[in-house]
């Protein structure tokens, strides 16, 4: 199943919800009205607990040793297990429990939950959820304020919890850390995992300021003017893969450069340029419009293998290490001018 979305064969439903929209191949339930965390822990399928027991290795002559080492996870409704060798300090977090942070953030009051749902067998889960304002960026530019939290039961990777702008007009996740200020935090799944975790929303406290940093800083782009060759610059050093093409570029050897890396930068200057959502007064010729181009295009125009690749390149892969590199290269632009554009 290329979406991986976890199908529960008890319920004949896949362990995903989305607020009034599909979302990842029109699979899950679809519900009108935002639902408390009671309600989506349900529609997403995640009302499962996960328990952890130690393995039993099986002797030649049949007699059966329980480990004190090594671990298994596996899910109360249904036995599937999650997670094989894992250690001993190895905590486990309950679904319910990754809803009662984001409740705990807002003091259960506004918190407004778009999407959950369960990968695999339900080894990993996801939860994004909606705060109550937004970014403003002109008079009509709206960015919608999300925090995002993932969380697995097969020992691999933390607990990540980001905060994640998300622009109405166009859907371009906009994974953006101000310099000296992070956008995520992420936490092990260690004997104190539970208590990191009730403690995170006060580093994701964060959001608020962060938020009314980009507000600002979107505003300024909006109006700092950029032509189109600075435009195709940009995104050229925003979308370098390594040094070899870094390296073309400073000799202005653009013959050598590999046909993979000129179209995908020419599907970027296309959608720069001829997007209805880079036409407006925010984006039409402004070095925020140059933001949105990379941004959008991983996020509507770049084809990936599934939705999970999509969804991963896009958190914290490939497509959030690009949307960083081209903040970076917007905020020198805004200080500097063109010379930040140099490929020295």
């Amino acid at each position: 199943m290329a979406h991986n979305i976890n199908f529960n064969e008890q319920t004949g439903k896949h362990s995903f919800f989305s607020v009034q929209q599909k979302a990842w191949h029109g699979l899950g339930q679809i519900v009108e009205d935002y639902p408390t965390s009671a309600e989506a822990l349900k529609f997403a399928g995640l009302n499962f607990t996960v328990n952890k027991a130690p393995n039993i290795h099986r002797l030649p002559d049949g007699a059966e040793i329980i480990s004190e080492k090594s671990f298994f996870s596996y899910r109360s409704d249904n036995g599937a297990i999650l997670g094989d060798k894992l250690g001993a300090d190895y905590q486990v977090v309950q679904n319910i429990e990754a809803f009662n942070f984001f409740d705990e953030i807002v003091g259960g009051d506004g918190i407004m939950y778009e999407t959950a749902g369960a990968l695999g067998a339900g080894e990993r889960i996801f939860i994004t959820a909606k705060l109550p304002d937004y970014i403003k960026v002109g008079s009509s530019d709206l960015i919608e304020k999300y925090l995002f939290l993932t969380t697995s039961h097969d020992g691999f990777g933390s607990i990540t919890a980001a905060f994640t702008p998300i622009r109405i007009v166009c859907n371009n996740t906009l994974n953006a850390a101000l310099q000296n200020c992070s956008n995520s935090i992420k936490i092990r799944h260690t004997q104190n995992a539970q208590d990191r975790l009730k403690q995170a929303h006060k580093v994701l406290g964060i959001s608020n300021k962060l938020s009314g940093e980009l507000g600002q800083l979107f505003n300024h782009w909006a109006k700092v003017r950029i032509t189109d060759a600075e435009v195709k610059k940009l995104v050229q050093l925003a979308m370098v893969p390594n040094k070899e093409v870094l390296q073309a570029l400073q000799k202005g050897l653009q013959d050598e450069l590999s046909t993979c890396f000129v179209n995908m930068c020419d599907s970027v200057y296309q959608y720069a340029f001829t997007s209805p959502t880079q036409q407006e007064e925010t984006t039409k010729g402004t070095l925020f419009g140059a933001y949105n181009a990379v941004t959008g295009y991983f996020q509507n125009v770049r084809t990936y293998k599934d939705e999970e690749a999509k969804f991963k390149s896009i958190m914290g892969g490939t497509a959030q290490l690009k949307a960083q590199k081209a903040f970076d290269l917007c905020t020198d632009f805004a200080n500097g001018g063109a010379a930040a554009l140099n490929f020295n």
